[in-house]
């Protein structure tokens, strides 16, 4: 599921929304089987999307949707199931390849098996040979040696095929793996890769290197979206992610949480650094004037709110991003475009001086 469907099947329009997915399925006579459910509710929750629309173009063409159509749908737009199809894909050309080695290196064992009763042979002939004996001997021996050279000169060559193979068969995945931690509108790590992250950095109890967590919400972006359309709402989330991935540099995160909601890590940098670096951001952002691309007219401003957390000793990722969840409800709360930084189960204002 892409951010936005995650975020709605968790909140207050869960149950309608699924509703919807399921009334959508027995207009269509679609069996509400797991995976289709999943791909029913990118068709009634977000119809603009990708999948959505080639659902809807495969049913305004008359075609029925069987399981078939279903796992090709979510095999191509569904960034987790494409990833499981390539890693099999890939696992099937790796065990082929190994397969072949295999088969070279056994012909080569055999070779040299040969080679090996050849040298014998010589050797127990050598003491009753003559000119003649003795010639034939060094063809055979000759010849064989061709044989196993020919044989590791084949090994050699399929080996280094083999290699090149899995080397792009690994940066392959790697690609498939990063598209699949990406957030297709902003280019930022997805829900899925900032989850991981938080959770690797939360791994250990050392808090002599700090970690901080900061949540950022678009204001208002609902009624921006709404006046605007979703076109120019998306050109905002782009531009707000592209501040933010300029400070969220590695070793720090920047990514596209859900909807108009942003996370950020930020290891080895205390709440006092991580607030100061993000009201630059904030003020960055609430003071430039958008424009819209397609008619050049002006949008106006938004702005940025922020809650952010720095870990305390052993404290699990939930309760770290609960921290910065209720900070971000204050900086909303308290009239938005401002940052908040909760200090253990307290919060404060952050203003610069």
């Amino acid at each position: 599921m892409n951010n936005d469907i995650e975020v709605s099947v968790r909140g207050p329009n869960s149950y309608a929304l699924a509703q919807d997915a399921l009334k959508l399925m027995e207009e269509h006579g679609v069996w509400p089987t797991p995976l289709n459910y999943e791909i029913w509710l990118y068709v009634a929750g977000d119809p603009q999307c990708a999948l959505a629309q080639e659902v809807l173009r495969l049913v305004a063409s008359g075609e029925k949707i069987t399981e078939e159509i279903s796992d090709s749908l979510a095999s191509k737009f569904i960034a987790r199931l494409k990833l499981n199809d390539e890693v099999r894909d890939a696992g099937l050309k790796l065990s082929k390849e190994l397969h072949t080695i295999t088969e070279v290196i056994s012909d080569v064992q055999t070779s040299q098996r040969s080679y090996s009763t050849t040298l014998e042979s010589a050797r127990q002939s050598l003491n009753l040979a003559d000119a003649g004996v003795l010639k034939n001997l060094v063809d055979n021996l000759s010849a064989a040696t061709n044989v196993v050279l020919d044989h590791h000169q084949s090994l050699q060559t399929r080996l280094s095929n083999s290699s090149r193979e899995i080397n792009r068969l690994r940066k392959h995945l790697d690609q498939v793996r990063m598209e699949a931690m990406t957030d297709a509108l902003t280019n930022l790590a997805n829900r899925k890769a900032f989850d991981e992250q938080l959770d690797k950095q939360c791994e250990g109890d050392d808090v002599s290197k700090p970690l901080t967590l900061a949540v950022i919400d678009i204001d208002h972006f609902k009624r921006f979206n709404d006046t605007w359309g979703h076109q120019t709402g998306d050109q905002v989330l782009r531009y707000v992610a592209s501040v933010l991935a300029r400070i969220g540099r590695p070793p720090a995160l920047a990514a596209r949480y859900g909807g108009e909601e942003f996370g950020m890590l930020f290891p080895g940098q205390t709440a006092t650094e991580v607030a100061r670096i993000l009201d630059e951001a904030r003020q960055e952002i609430s003071t430039r004037v958008l424009k819209r691309r397609s008619t050049n007219e002006d949008l106006g401003t938004v702005s940025i709110s922020v809650g952010l957390a720095q870990r305390e000793f052993a404290e699990d990722p939930f309760d770290l991003m609960d921290r910065a969840d209720k900070a971000l409800y204050l900086s909303k709360n308290n009239g938005r475009n401002m940052v908040t930084v909760a200090e253990g189960s307290q919060v404060r204002d952050f203003n610069v001086a």
